[in-house]
């Protein structure tokens, strides 16, 4: 007899790959007041639509296992007591039925577990739990089972599983639910089917079908089209989002229907219901558990094998108008977190790409990986302000390469516009900024940035010309701490005369100045993250900017200490009677751009993405932004918060 398998420390969630062949061998075992019978409730109550619930009465828990890994939970538990169609089909009495109701055993959970979810191989598991089960309700109760029954909710699934297992549809249910010691109405009917596990069941309880004609289920046609979103309700949150969103476990049921509802409001944008379905897909894929959140797993996980080409087809050449997707976006999560004292922060973050086709990719600098390497990299845009932060919009960089003749067949097979021209990446920050400034829905006092737009001169100089600006440099670069004097240098009587400018003294770097004796740290608690204070030295001196080796002009320079040492500077053009405390809040406004590429990357699937043209980086992104302000409000309802704090 095989055994059952220890209780791991963690359970393996690694995407299986196959069929049913590749998963031998398959056990199912009865796991009740075992060690995992625990852990049969947990996996209920995380990935099952319906949660976890008690099964009443007699029950039995069955896990099936492939290679000592599990794949799938199911629910066997006594059967209704009030079922008309069953009764009907049986044809017992109420006497019979009394004596014989412990031998029908309703099926009340099939979960097949997302790393498993491959094609067949939920008909399979449920047919082997069938095997199974005759035994163990016999060894647990006494008593040989005749019958089995389940309930499909016909707004969620079609029944194609117990068909495929060859069980009887009989009809449905009054849509009556029991209440205590009564029932009530709900309003909702569920398909009922039967599977006869003895074919003289009714020999053995002695009666004779009643007159019954079998019906077909059918799927009323405003069902069929409602179908595909639906499925969304089933229970399978990315679990550390619900948890830091506040979401409560009662509320969890209602977040399919919030979600539906969200995406309806960016309805104007799409062409088609099959576009606004398969957007609902792929955001709901985004918020899911899935370890890999690409067109393909998404669709085969919601849809089936037949939507994977639809799905990508969405995202890379359906016509529909992401443009205004993501005004809509913006003028939603503007309503929730536009203010007086926001800040715009622009940075670049990169995505590793082991191909060559992928539109944009090559070897270049990728800040998460900290070297040169192949990858593509994109502009970002985000906002911050005391009532929370989000991303505003994003282009994707090319490198100058990607313009040159011999490129041609790859920009035309990655879709890139006609008029597409190279541009730096401190170009196309001032482009987005540019956009953004003309619809004025974000206020900022400021726009912060990392040191590859920091380090451009001319970038921080047409922001000067709007505002103020808290921009990152690198530790190399020059300055003075006061205003040099310059002048031609004297002619020594060989070569050609000196005509140029220099200063008198020589420049220092800006760690030169962090480690002045004269330089006054402060040690701060800069704000209360999520983990904790946030607590850094900070110190600030009014420096002279060197460019092309002369004086420009007085900036402040800022430098913060973290607690590993690490040190970090940027110039700002604020007056010279700016406050500290001022320079100290926006340099902790910056920060939660990076929160959310690691919010985007670990946990939303953000570069997960296995397209290769230009549209479809840039939708999947658009999905990226929307998942992020869906999880903002389900926060602005559940958390109750002070004044925003980054972490």
């Amino acid at each position: 007899m095989a055994t059952l398998p220890a209780v791991p420390a963690h359970i393996d969630t690694t995407p299986l790959h196959g069929g049913v062949r590749d998963l031998q061998p398959i056990k199912v075992f009865a796991v009740d007041r075992t060690p995992w019978d625990p852990v049969w409730d947990q996996l209920m109550r995380t990935h099952h639509y319906l949660g976890h619930g008690r099964l009443l009465g007699a029950r039995v828990k069955h896990l099936v296992f492939s290679c000592d890994r599990p794949i799938a939970a199911l629910g066997w538990r006594a059967a209704a007591l009030k079922l008309a169609v069953r009764d009907r089909f049986i044809g017992w009495s109420q006497a019979q039925k009394r004596r014989h109701l412990l031998q029908v055993a309703n099926n009340s959970r099939l979960l097949l577990l997302p790393w498993a979810r491959l094609p067949h191989v939920a008909s399979h598991v449920l047919a082997r739990s069938m095997q199974a089960l005759s035994a163990h309700w016999q060894a647990k109760y006494g008593q040989p089972l005749l019958l089995l029954e389940t309930f499909v909710d016909p707004r969620h699934f079609a029944g194609t599983v117990y068909r495929a297992t060859n069980w009887i549809y009989l009809g449905q249910t009054k849509g009556f639910g029991r209440d205590g010691p009564g029932y009530h109405y709900h309003g909702q009917p569920k398909e009922v089917y039967v599977y006869p596990l003895q074919t003289a069941f009714r020999t053995l309880i002695g009666c004779q079908q009643q007159p019954y004609v079998r019906e077909r289920p059918r799927v009323p046609r405003q069902e069929r089209k409602e179908r595909k979103p639906l499925i969304l309700h089933q229970n399978d949150w990315h679990p550390d989002l619900l948890e830091e969103s506040g979401v409560t476990e009662e509320a969890v049921q209602q977040l399919g229907q919030k979600l539906a509802e969200f995406h309806r409001y960016f309805a104007p944008a799409f062409h088609r219901s099959e576009q606004r379905e398969n957007g609902l897909v792929y955001l709901k894929g985004l918020l899911s558990d899935l370890q890999a959140k690409s067109a393909e797993p998404i669709a085969l996980r919601y849809v089936g094998p037949s939507g994977v080409r639809n799905l990508q087809h969405f995202l890379g050449r359906s016509v529909w108008e992401e443009e205004q997707l993501l005004a809509l976006y913006q003028s939603r999560l503007a309503r929730l977190i536009a203010a007086e004292d926001g800040v715009v922060s622009v940075d670049s973050c990169e995505f590793p790409k082991k191909g060559k086709e992928s539109v944009g990719v090559a070897r270049q600098y990728c800040g998460r990986l900290g070297k040169v390497e192949n990858c593509q990299s994109g502009v970002f845009v985000g906002y911050t302000s005391k009532k929370g932060y989000g991303l505003l919009d994003a282009q994707l960089y090319l490198p100058e390469p990607w313009f040159e003749p011999q490129y041609a067949p790859r920009r035309e097979a990655c879709q890139l516009p006609e008029d597409l021209t190279f541009q730096t990446k401190p170009r196309l920050a001032l482009r987005l900024l540019e956009r953004l400034r003309a619809q004025g829905l974000f206020a900022a006092g400021w726009i912060a940035c990392d040191a590859t737009f920091g380090n451009d001169s001319a970038f921080r100089d047409a922001l000067a010309a709007d505002g103020l600006y808290f921009a990152q440099v690198r530790a190399n670069t020059p300055v003075w701490l006061e205003a040099p004097s310059v002048q031609v240098p004297v002619y020594s009587g060989r070569g050609r005369p000196p005509q140029k400018l220099r200063p008198l003294e020589p420049s220092c770097t800006v760690a030169d100045v962090a480690a002045d004796p004269q330089t006054s740290w402060q040690e701060l608690t800069l704000a209360e993250g999520a983990k904790g204070p946030i607590v850094a030295q900070v110190a600030r001196r009014r420096v002279v900017e060197a460019r092309k080796g002369l004086p420009h002009q007085p900036l402040w320079l800022f430098m913060r200490r973290e607690r590993s040492g690490e040190l970090k500077f940027a110039f700002s053009n604020a007056p010279p009677q700016t406050p500290l405390e001022e320079m100290i809040r926006v340099s902790t406004m910056r920060w939660p751009l990076e929160q959310l590429f690691q919010e985007g990357k670990g946990q939303l699937g953000m570069d997960h993405y296995e397209t290769r043209s230009w549209p479809a980086w840039h939708r999947h992104m658009l999905y990226v932004f929307l998942a992020m302000l869906f999880l903002l409000e389900l926060r602005c309802q559940f958390v109750k918060r002070g004044p925003f704090c980054p972490s």
